[in-house]
C-alpha cells in the first residue's frame, strides 16, 4: 500500500501544468502594445480654427497651446494665466528638447494674447512654434 500512495503523490507532481511561459508571453505582448502605442496630445478644449490653403502637418509638437475665443490660454488641459505661460513652456522644452510649440488659436481670439504667447515661447528658448489651422 506504501508503494502506491508515493506513486500516486509522484504521479501528481509530474502532472502539474507549468503556467509560467505562458505568462512571460502575456507580459512581453503587453509591454508590445503600451510601447507601440500612440498617445494623441490635446491642448484641453476646442478651438475653431481658421482655414488654410497651404497648411502643412508638423512633426514633433510637443508642446500644444490652445487660445480660446474668450482670449483664454490653455495648456494640457489646464487653463493658466498668460504672465506663466512662458515658464510652463520652459519646464515642458526640458522635457522634451527637440519639440516645437504649436499654437491653436480660435478664430474669435485676439491677436495680442496670440503675440504674447509667442513672445513667451521665444523667451523661453523655443523659436520653433507653429501656428494649426485646418
Amino acid at each position: 500500500m506504501r508503494n502506491f500512495l508515493t506513486d500516486l503523490n509522484t504521479d501528481n507532481e509530474e502532472s502539474s501544468v507549468d503556467i509560467t511561459p505562458m505568462l512571460d508571453v502575456v507580459f512581453i505582448m503587453l509591454i508590445f502594445f503600451i510601447v507601440t502605442a500612440t498617445f494623441i496630445k490635446e491642448a484641453g478644449i476646442d478651438v475653431d480654427k481658421p482655414e488654410a490653403a497651404t497648411a502643412v502637418v508638423q512633426e514633433k509638437a510637443s508642446i500644444l497651446i490652445a487660445i480660446d475665443a474668450n482670449d483664454a490660454v490653455w495648456i494640457n488641459r489646464r487653463q493658466v494665466d498668460v504672465r506663466s505661460v512662458r515658464s510652463i513652456i520652459e519646464r515642458l522644452h526640458a522635457e522634451n528638447p527637440k519639440g516645437t510649440v504649436v499654437i491653436q488659436a480660435d478664430r474669435e481670439s485676439r491677436n495680442d494674447t496670440l503675440v504674447r504667447v509667442m513672445d513667451a515661447s521665444r523667451r523661453a528658448g523655443v523659436y520653433d512654434i507653429a501656428l494649426a489651422a485646418n
